[in-house]
């Protein structure tokens, strides 16, 4: 019986939902409250916010980017 080939196996489809994951992680340390046009939020500026999470999100892109170019391991036995 042959098997379909495929271009991912398991392990590429586990390291993009991780990276998804972080990327997720990084957009969620963005969320905060906004400022409205009668109150400013100076929380908007933080440090969190404005630097760590489009870090988090960047390495989750990054990451992303690897399991999609990551190779499968073995192959050579399985072919016929």
């Amino acid at each position: 019986m042959s098997k379909e080939k495929f271009a991912f196996d398991k392990t590429n489809f586990i390291l993009l939902a991780i990276g998804m994951a972080v990327v997720v992680i990084g957009f969620l340390l963005m969320t905060g409250p906004a400022s409205t046009p009668t109150n400013f939020e100076p929380d908007i500026f933080s440090v969190r916010r404005v630097k760590v999470a489009p870090a988090v999100c960047l390495l989750g892109f990054v990451f992303m980017i690897y399991a999609v170019l990551h190779k499968p391991k073995g192959g050579g036995a399985e072919e016929q």
